[in-house]
């Protein structure tokens, strides 16, 4: 059963690119009907990112609270809520730009909770030896959502328009929605489907981080130099990951040349290379961690993932052909998620039953990053040109890597300071 909630929050996850990623195929579309030029389109790209970031902290905690299966739900009927509220905005209105860059907020704000809650149900659900592989999978939907969105998106906008195809992505997230509260518990305790024997053998694999039924305290997380080493490194990892979910269509399609069918397609390498580098990167550090411990298993894969994605994202730079540019990026988009699963895995060992609350914080700060390179890297591109844009993420890259050496994956939160949930 563990594993059918495992694959379940893949199909969120890869439902959250769907309604995230969208606008980066209709970015022109939509710039062009709300008379909004590239600097704007780059603010309407950060307001997401904005709304994502700032509310990961208070989402994991609500996860924490409430439990990820209510929280989730309600996370995807609120996004689904206002990616239709983009399609209803009259073009002409007074105040448009404003009324865009509100929606985009509170649509990041909505899906803020994916990730804390679905850290919340592996800390509950998957042993620790298993976690590797479940965030592979759970991530590998970043992978899939995002590749499939390109064609979906660009198939549906050449037939019908951009509006038509938010309408499909708000409706597909609903139905996703309505599943995961149909199947999910937030414990294997509470479902009726599990077997006494998979109750045991989760039960025996949890790490013992916090008594059950506790929180970590807020100056318990925050002083802890594990957690703040991995929140720095996922900034770093954030900013070079979301260049490819805001700025890579329109970079093939207006810097490179070509047209919307092929940078639809081409935009799809990246994402595929993210969903396999999460499925190899998840296998690889639960082997690696069974025979030479979390410090290899763990640390290890996320230095090695940042690290070669530097090096491809830097060599993508000195590659004159389009193909060739994008089939190096890709590379170095999956590299970059080899690291996935560990950032997550260690996140949720050292929270325990703080699992959401420590990875909102780690995640607020992969957002950061995200929203700064939304913005920041048109204004490089503009300045010095799309090299820079590009080696200003792969130098990012290689501090993330360097700051893993730090970790000590089998470490515990300093003073053990718990908030009793009672």
């Amino acid at each position: 059963m563990r594993w059918l909630i495992v694959f379940w929050i893949f199909i969120v996850s890869a439902t959250a690119y769907l309604d995230r990623v969208n606008i980066s195929i209709a970015g022109r579309a939509i710039a062009q009907d709300f008379h909004l030029n590239s600097i704007q389109l780059g603010w309407v790209f950060s307001a997401f990112v904005i709304g994502y970031a700032i509310c990961q902290t208070p989402a994991g905690r609500l996860a924490d609270r409430l439990g990820p299966r209510v929280t989730l739900t309600a996370g995807v009927i609120w996004w689904c809520i206002f990616t239709a509220l983009l399609v209803l905005l009259p073009a002409g209105i007074c105040g448009i730009l404003a009324a865009v860059l509100a929606v985009r907020f509170l649509l990041g704000a909505g899906e803020a909770v994916v990730y804390p809650a679905s850290n919340c149900a592996v800390a509950a659900w998957v042993p620790s030896a298993e976690r590797g592989i479940a965030n592979g999978i759970i991530f590998t939907g970043v992978g899939f959502g995002a590749a499939v969105t390109s064609p979906l998106i660009a198939y549906i906008m050449m037939q019908n328009g951009w509006r038509a195809a938010f309408w499909v992505s708000s409706a597909v997230g609903l139905a996703v929605g309505s599943v995961w509260f149909w199947i999910a518990r937030d414990t294997p305790a509470q479902h009726p489907w599990v077997s006494p024997e998979e109750r045991r053998f989760i039960a025996a694999g949890l790490p013992k981080t916090a008594p059950t039924g506790s929180r970590l305290s807020w100056a318990a997380i925050l002083g802890n130099r594990d957690i703040l080493a991995i929140t720095l490194s996922y900034f770093a990892y954030g900013y070079a990951a979301y260049i490819f979910f805001s700025w890579f269509f329109i970079y093939l399609n207006a810097v490179r040349g070509l047209d919307l069918r092929q940078s639809s397609y081409y935009t799809m390498l990246p994402f595929v290379a993210m969903a396999l580098g999460s499925l190899v990167g998840g296998w690889l550090s639960d082997r690696i961690m069974q025979r030479r411990g979390k410090r290899w298993g763990r640390c290890g894969i996320a230095i090695f993932g940042m690290a070669l994605a530097a090096i491809f994202m830097a060599s993508a730079t000195r590659v004159a052909s389009a193909h060739l540019a994008t089939f190096a990026l890709a590379g170095g988009a999956g590299a970059l998620y080899l690291s996935q699963s560990s950032f997550w895995s260690v996140s949720a060992d050292l929270g325990g039953s703080s699992a959401g609350s420590v990875s909102g914080l780690m995640n607020m700060g992969g957002q950061i990053g995200a929203a700064v390179t939304a913005s920041l890297t048109p204004a490089i591109a503009g300045r010095f040109g799309w090299s820079a844009s590009f080696l200003t993420a792969a130098g990012l890259c290689a501090c993330g890597a360097l700051l893993w050496i730090t970790v000590n994956p089998e470490g515990k939160v300093a003073g053990n300071i718990l908030e009793t949930t009672g």
